[in-house]
């Protein structure tokens, strides 16, 4: 698990499994692993980092052992998705606090705005392999 990226998420969120299912097509390497926030495996890699693991409402980015969250989790997210969208990772210059308002307004926001599923996503057979327990 720790030689791959892996993006954690909230699975009930639609916003959430639309960056996931975002970022399954522009992963051209394939190197991605995901993991729902809710999930054993999401709650172990939160314990791991210090993160508090009933905070669903962050977007975690672990790359090389140091884990990201909210805004820079995003932009690393898209760092690694290579040209064009690397160059949104340009943004990391906006002070974090400024960034992470933003973010935090979308979180607060994401259930009314883009709906809440009953039960976290089930990955298609496709790519079942890249989603850990």
């Amino acid at each position: 698990m720790a030689s791959y990226p892996v993006v954690l998420f909230d699975g009930v969120c639609n916003l959430c499994n639309g960056i996931v299912k975002f970022s399954l097509k522009r992963d051209r390497r394939g190197v991605l692993r995901f993991a729902s926030l809710q999930s054993d495996a999401g709650k172990e890699i939160l314990r791991e980092h210090g993160i508090d693991e009933n905070q669903m409402d962050t977007f975690v980015f672990v790359e090389n052992g140091q884990a990201f969250t909210r805004s820079t989790a995003g932009l690393k997210l898209f760092r690694s998705f290579g040209f064009p969208w690397a160059l949104l990772y340009v943004f990391i210059i906006i002070p974090s606090p400024v960034r992470n308002a933003i973010y935090n307004f979308i979180a607060r926001n994401r259930y009314r705005w883009f709906g809440k599923e009953d039960s976290c996503m089930l990955p298609s057979p496709e790519v079942r392999a890249r989603f850990l327990g």
